[in-house]
């Protein structure tokens, strides 16, 4: 069975492409750029080709062209253009727009390509940075809207862990050149979004520290046996779904408990659950909030 997704509705050519329906239909009627077809309640429906033309519209109408100007170009000249264009300034966008079509086609093969393009000219932590955050970013909001299913996200998703695994593991051959700290990462129970976390990891080995990585849905008992091996331990968390924010405050004083038997060990916590506990309820110095993954790096 074919699970290729290759109908889209007008508001799945606007999320994928920051194009407004609206506009989306101006330039349909008044210049002819698109050639939908229609449901039987006369409901407009895209193919592929037409989303990729979007793609390419648009990041030459980003890129200063006036849209009565692309509308006379040749269909061969547009994808020519963007290439050029490509290869001045805007290869994060086409990037992301590669990116998006390979998640909706379930394309490894382009993902691969995409990527394989991207390290010619950039480190893995610039491709993470500036294409990959980005990418995750919009997954939230194609997800909510029901253009890209869940398969989708898990698609993309482990497509980018690969790549962190591989460039970690790299590291890893190395012995670690700093050690006055131990970094143990972990979720805890009940997340398993660790995307995140396993960035962490590859930049703490990037930098040259010993990391521990024990992954999912960690119960906070089990990281005491940690205590028995390291002092100094820096455990790193990443809170995106779990625990709740009614559970947050339990959570960190069950934590502190650990934590008094290692004085100079320290919980790290970031993401979506606790991005406004550092403003509204400080923390005292064995547990410290940071708000994105690079004011994290930034300190080490």
């Amino acid at each position: 069975m074919n699970s290729v997704k290759t109908s889209f509705s007008i508001r799945d050519m606007e999320n994928l492409s920051g194009i407004k329906a609206h506009t989306i239909r101006i330039w349909e009627k008044r210049y002819n750029l698109f050639s939908p077809e229609r449901t039987d309640t006369n409901i407009r429906t895209y193919n592929l080709e037409s989303l990729q033309k979007l793609l390419n519209v648009t990041l030459l109408y980003n890129n200063g062209y006036k849209i009565s100007k692309i509308a006379k170009m040749g269909e061969e000249k547009i994808p020519v253009l963007v290439n050029e264009i490509i290869a001045e300034k805007s290869e994060k966008s086409h990037a992301l727009n590669s990116l998006k079509l390979a998640m909706l086609n379930f394309d490894q093969s382009l993902f691969l390509k995409t990527y394989n393009s991207l390290m010619e000219e950039k480190s893995f932590t610039q491709i993470f940075n500036e294409v990959f955050i980005p990418l995750l970013n919009e997954l939230g909001l194609l997800w909510q809207t029901n253009t890209i299913s869940p398969a989708h996200e898990h698609f993309i998703s482990n497509l980018i862990k690969q790549k962190i695994y591989i460039h970690t593991e790299k590291l890893q051959f190395e012995a670690p050149t700093k050690k006055d700290e131990v970094f143990v990462l972990f979720l805890p129970e009940n997340e398993i979004h660790e995307l995140g976390l396993l960035y962490i990891n590859y930049q703490l080995a990037l930098q040259g520290y010993k990391t521990i990585y024990l992954g999912q849905t960690m119960p906070i008992e089990s990281l005491e046996d940690l205590l028995k091996y390291y002092n100094n331990i820096r455990f790193v968390s990443y809170f995106t779904v779990a625990p709740t924010k009614d559970e947050i405050d339990d959570y960190f004083e069950r934590f502190r408990e650990v934590l008094k038997k290692s004085p100079g060990s320290k919980l790290y916590v970031l993401g979506h659950q606790i991005q406004e506990i550092g403003e509204q309820k400080p923390l005292e110095g064995s547990i410290r909030i940071f708000k994105s993954i690079n004011q994290l790096v930034d300190i080490l």
